[in-house]
Formats: structure tokens, C-alpha cells, sequence
């Protein structure tokens, strides 16, 4: 039935091929997910189509949806939900533009996102560019623009997102509604359907590894990325030991300094608040056995365990001497 409609789909829309397909994954968010559509379909390029998959059995949704009278929606529902990467896959695979971008139900995009990016897209030299950009984090806190700095000049993926040169909060960014790239490289490099977590990183890592693969990034704040508690959170439910065990899995497709900073950073602070003791020694031993830890990231572990969340987050603030940037969760 779903390679049916993703022909029928095909058929309807291949004499109007869109520059752009925007694929949106969505479940009983119904709300949330029409803000999200509608801040596609208003785009300055107007030559798109957006595709929203419903992940499973979603009245509501499905009926909010029929109410947007524009024929470049287009609504898939899935009979069995099966979580957001299998439906952004899907997506992927019914679009039929030849770059394609990508936005979480709860986020939305300044009018000229996919304007500006293809523009990137088609000037770069990369047979597979991946083009990001900054984008607003929402947080019940306040606003802060992420990421706090581009990429810099031959600097490994994996150290630009993961490797920590403060005290106070990561620097690298690439969320997945600021993802833009080609349809033929998803196909190449689908998502992993088994994450629950460090979904965008897992797909950066191995895509960039991939011949022709370079990223691009449009230095404007194009996305609002909405952490204001829509979005069921998982960095309480995630344990430590799945992101251990996630980047012991990708450790071929990070750098020895990544790889402990990941660990001594991120890992301990799950296990620090998980309030797992035993875990430092595991960490420690792992970091140094297969990265190259640094001094910061020895501190910054120790850091971990020793002040709880609030209080380095005043220690951030007086060391900083400003107001408290909002820490965003990879």
C-alpha cells in the first residue's frame, strides 16, 4: 500500500517538479506540525512541495492537516508508527525534487531558509554539499543562536561538533531542520531507524565520510529550533550507557580528541546525573584507551561530577561576567 501512494504521488507531481522537497515527520502533534508546515509553505522559493508523514494512526493530525488548502502538501500516513527517522527516510524516498530538506514537526524556518541554502547548494563545488546554518534555540530559559561558531577551515566534523574548548558550553552545531542536501545522497545514507538519540550527529558523521560529501553552512539564523517542553525530552530518559555505546559504535568516523571529548563531556554529564558513581572510572579508562584526552576534558568531567547542573551554571555566568547562553543538548 505505501509504495502505491508513494507512485501515485510520483505520477501527480513529475510535470511540476519542485526545486526543494521539505520532509516533515510528525505524531499527535497536531498543532505543532501545522505551524511547521505552514512556515514551508510560505517560503520565498516557492517552487517546493512539503511532505508530511504522519508516523502512524493520528486523527487529529490528519484532520488539521486536510484544512491547509495547498496543493504542494502532500500528507503520507503510515499504519504503524515506527519512529521519526523511518518516516523521515520514507519521506526522503517519496520526494521527488533533487535537493531536499528537513524539519522537526515542533520547529520552524525564517521565510528565506530554502532560498538561501539552495543558492549555497548549487554554488558549491562539493558533488554532495550538506548545507546548514544558525539557528534560534527556544528554551523555557530564554533564546540563544546556535551554532557559537562555523566550522573551521579543514577541522574535523567530529571535533567541531563533540570537542569542548571551554569551560563553559559546546560550540558546534548542525540540527536536523537545518539540514539541506541532495536526494541522491540520502539515498546513499539513509538515517538510523535504531537511534533514539544523536539522530543528525549519526547521519553527519557517516555522511561525511562518504566521497564528494562536503558541508556548506550560510552564515544567516534560518531555523527556530523549540525546546520550550513540546517535544518530549530525551535527555532525562536517555541513559549514559546509549550514548556510550552509540560512539563506541561511530568511533571509526570521529578523531581520537572527539572521541574522549564525547565521553568526558557528554557521557559523564548523563552519568553524573544519573547519579552513577562507578561510571568515572569506566569513562576515564575508555577516554584513555582509545582517545586522547585532554587536560580541559579531564577538568570538565571532574566538573561533572563534582557541582550539580545549577551551580555550574552559575559558575558559567560569574566566570563569563554576561548572561547565561543557553546550553543546547547533541
Amino acid at each position: 500500500m505505501l509504495d502505491l501512494l508513494r507512485i501515485f504521488f510520483k505520477i501527480r507531481r513529475v510535470f511540476l517538479k519542485p526545486l526543494v522537497s521539505v520532509v516533515i515527520p510528525t505524531f499527535h502533534r497536531p498543532q505543532l506540525v501545522k505551524r511547521a508546515v505552514m512556515s514551508a509553505l510560505t517560503q520565498t522559493l516557492q517552487n517546493i512541495e512539503v511532505i508530511v508523514v504522519v508516523d502512524g494512526i493520528d486523527n487529529d493530525t490528519s484532520s488539521i492537516l486536510s484544512e491547509i488548502d495547498d496543493s504542494r502538501l502532500q500528507v503520507i500516513e503510515l499504519s504503524v508508527n515506527q519512529g521519526a527517522c523511518f518516516a523521515r527516510d520514507f519521506g526522503a524516498k517519496t520526494a521527488i525534487a533533487e535537493w531536499i530538506a528537513f524539519l522537526d514537526d515542533d520547529d520552524e524556518w525564517m521565510s528565506q531558509k530554502l532560498e538561501l541554502q539552495l543558492a549555497t547548494a548549487t554554488a558549491s563545488n562539493y558533488k554532495f554539499p550538506i548545507v546548514s546554518s544558525y539557528l534560534i534555540a527556544k528554551t523555557p530559559q530564554g533564546e540563544s543562536t546556535w551554532p557559537r561558531r562555523v566550522p573551521k577551515k579543514s577541522e574535523p566534523i567530529s571535533e567541531y561538533l563533540f570537542v569542548r574548548n571551554t569551560f563553559f558550553m559546546g560550540e558546534g552545531l548542525i540540527q536536523t531542520s537545518t539540514i539541506f542536501t541532495k536526494k541522491e545522497l540520502l539515498e546513499k545514507v539513509a538515517f538510523d531507524n535504531h537511534l533514539k538519540k544523536h539522530q543528525d550527529c549519526d547521519w553527519i558523521l557517516r555522511a561525511i565520510s562518504m566521497e564528494g560529501v562536503g558541508l556548506e553552512f550560510v552564515p544567516e539564523t534560518l531555523s527556530i529550533w523549540n525546546l520550550e517542553g513540546t517535544r518530549k525530552s530525551l535527555s532525562k530518559s536517555f541513559s549514559w550507557e546509549s550514548s556510550l555505546k552509540w560512539i563506541q559504535s561511530r568511533r571509526n568516523l570521529v578523531t581520537p580528541r572527539a572521541y574522549s571529548s564525547f565521553i568526558l563531556a557528554e557521557v559523564s554529564a548523563r552519568a553524573a546525573a544519573a547519579g552513577d558513581s562507578l561510571a568515572v572510572l569506566l569513562l576515564l579508562y575508555e577516554a584513555f584507551q582509545f582517545g586522547q584526552p585532554q587536560l580541559i576534558d579531564i577538568c570538565l568531567c571532574a566538573g561533572m561530577w563534582i557541582f550539580p547542573p545549577h551551580i555550574r551554571g552559575k559558575l558559567r555566568n560569574i566566570l563569563k561576567g554576561k548572561p547565561r547562553a543557553i546550553a543546547v543538548d547533541i
